[in-house]
């Protein structure tokens, strides 16, 4: 009996031409790009499927993104309120710190107080001079900005005011070599003259015997001597002590604790004995007004020169009281 359908290949015959056509399909897709257009519109079609199967893990995760921002939120506010509660009972002690302080100077006689006139300024420039450190801010003799007026900021002492212009000032950084400030030692008392390392944030102590009581990790403040800065203000931290039996001195390096290459608010300061006078006419009566000159046309004084407004004490000096 013959079959009604006749027998086709072999499945040895089939395997072999599968194979072959899927092998000449993969080299012309792959060679010749000729299934590009229809590999895109085959997922061009099923892209909505993906975004369909995928849309409830993305569901999920936005649930749980806003309620872990929520929780977050929530501890974050929590934390803050207990710091703000703990310094709100901290400023209440240092009030009552302060005016024990206050009290207890009094009895001693001490002329440390706390009561200076500050006044916060913008830095608009930087001077470009790589052997000088000056920055322009933005107040002038308009706001009772006087040659010689410390600044400061929240880390300490940055400098003084070299030039007054009508609307802004010149004001000469603490590391600069032309510079000098007479500090001490909190942990004993010593003083010393400090000045300008010129680089890295170096403050130099000059003149400073080697059997001095200084070690590395001391914090040095202003002293108050010679009138030109309040006193109690941090200045640099001592990095480095080294001495010569060749050499009169020791070698000591400090860092300033003020960061010169991030300055941008600064606070000018009216020393006690200055308050009053800035109110006072004859302080306030300004100068015909002058042209502001380039930020680093002017030559800085050193800081041991005088000025009319404010008598200061000589560096000399100030190396004998630092040495008493």
């Amino acid at each position: 009996m013959k079959p009604i359908f006749g027998r086709g290949p072999s499945l040895q015959l089939r395997l072999f031409l599968a194979i072959l056509l899927s092998a000449s399909l993969m080299l012309a897709d792959s060679r010749l790009g000729a299934f590009a257009n229809i590999r895109y519109l085959l997922n061009s079609a099923v892209a909505p499927l993906q975004y369909a199967a995928n849309l409830p893990r993305e569901m999920l995760d936005v649930l749980r993104g806003q309620f872990s921002s929520h929780q977050r939120l929530l501890t974050e506010n929590k934390a803050l309120k207990r710091d703000l509660l703990v310094m709100k009972s901290n400023v209440l002690l240092l009030d009552q710190l302060q005016q024990e302080n206050q009290r207890l100077r009094s009895l001693l006689g001490s002329p440390f107080v706390r009561d200076e006139r500050k006044m916060v300024a913008e830095v608009m420039a930087v001077d470009s001079d790589p052997y000088s450190y000056q920055v322009m801010i933005n107040k002038g003799r308009v706001d009772g900005v006087y040659e010689g007026q410390p600044v400061i900021n929240d880390k300490g002492i940055v400098g003084q005011v070299s030039y007054v212009g009508a609307h802004n000032s010149r004001v000469l950084l603490l590391i600069d070599p032309t510079n000098a400030i007479p500090v001490q030692v909190v942990r004993n008392d010593i003083r010393v003259i400090a000045t300008g390392g010129g680089r890295n944030h170096q403050i130099l102590l000059e003149h400073v015997p080697s059997s001095t009581d200084i070690k590395k990790g001391d914090l040095l403040v202003s002293s108050g001597l010679g009138g030109r800065y309040p006193e109690g203000y941090p200045v640099a931290r001592v990095t480095s002590f080294s001495f010569d039996n060749k050499r009169p001195f020791a070698q000591i390096t400090a860092k300033a604790t003020v960061q010169f290459d991030r300055l941008r608010y600064l606070l000018l300061v009216w020393p006690t004995d200055r308050v009053k006078m800035s109110t006072e006419p004859a302080v306030t009566e300004a100068a015909p007004a002058t042209v502001v000159e380039p930020l680093v046309a002017p030559v800085v004084a050193p800081v041991t020169t005088t000025t009319t407004t404010a008598p200061v004490v000589p560096a000399s000096n100030k190396v004998n009281h630092a040495n008493q």
